[in-house]
């Protein structure tokens, strides 16, 4: 099994190999504090149990926590958290309510993300930006998780110490570079930024598999996709 500790220990040894490389949820955390003001209303698209509320604490004054899973919010690790049930296509919000929309390993699971990034725009006040961070559709590992989608459910939780309930099917509808801007341009929301963002330690379970995926990483379409969309 991949535990998390042991990824991010052959992170820091990629880091040491490949001087200014940055895993995604750091890329992610700092765009989100790069674009964040004083008194922004800022909601979490698809919390869970968590997130990068948890690194950011105080600098968001005005948190919102949204996540379809009742159980993952009553789990969730900030108890203070203002948060409740909700679909990323069918948002409780007026319009041009939101300063920012953080969004995290949501785009991967979306039925119709046409009606997502149209929500997004309609609660999100001019000038108002929504970051997110997703899966490379074009990446090796999607490509593997697309091959070995009818195993998913089980594979998930025996290589990366996932819960199955934690393990929610995937389309790719909204995950590559192309589809993003277009449903992007689709809802009134211009691309400020969006980048990939290699990352070999999905498939490191030893060194020997590090070092292969660490190769196969200069050759092959980046892992992750990090990016910053703004409304008008």
């Amino acid at each position: 099994m991949l535990a998390l500790d042991r990824q991010n220990r052959y992170r820091a040894r990629y880091r040491a190999g490949h001087p200014g490389w940055r895993p995604a949820t750091e890329v992610y955390e700092d765009l989100i504090r790069q674009h964040l003001r004083p008194g922004m209303r800022v909601l979490d698209l698809g919390c869970g149990r968590g997130g990068v509320f948890e690194q950011l604490g105080d600098l968001i004054e005005k948190p919102i926590g949204f996540d379809p899973d009742p159980a993952s919010l009553r789990e969730h690790r900030l108890p203070d958290l203002p948060r409740a049930v909700a679909l990323a296509d069918a948002l409780p919000l007026r319009a041009a309510c939101l300063d920012m929309i953080v969004c995290s390993w949501v785009f991967e699971h979306l039925a119709d993300p046409a009606r997502v990034f149209a929500e997004a725009a309609r609660t999100l006040r001019p000038g108002g930006c929504f970051v997110f961070l997703t899966p490379n559709a074009t990446s090796l590992i999607a490509l593997i998780n697309r091959t070995l989608r009818p195993l998913q459910r089980g594979l998930v939780p025996a290589l990366y110490g996932r819960a199955e309930a934690d393990t929610f099917p995937v389309r790719y509808r909204a995950n590559t570079m192309a589809q993003i801007a277009a449903l992007a341009a689709g809802a009134g929301l211009s691309c400020e930024i969006l980048v990939r963002v290699a990352d070999p330690t999905y498939m490191a379970f030893n060194g020997l598999m590090f070092r292969i995926s660490a190769a196969l990483a200069q050759v092959t379409p980046p892992v992750h996709l990090v990016g910053v969309l703004v409304k008008g």
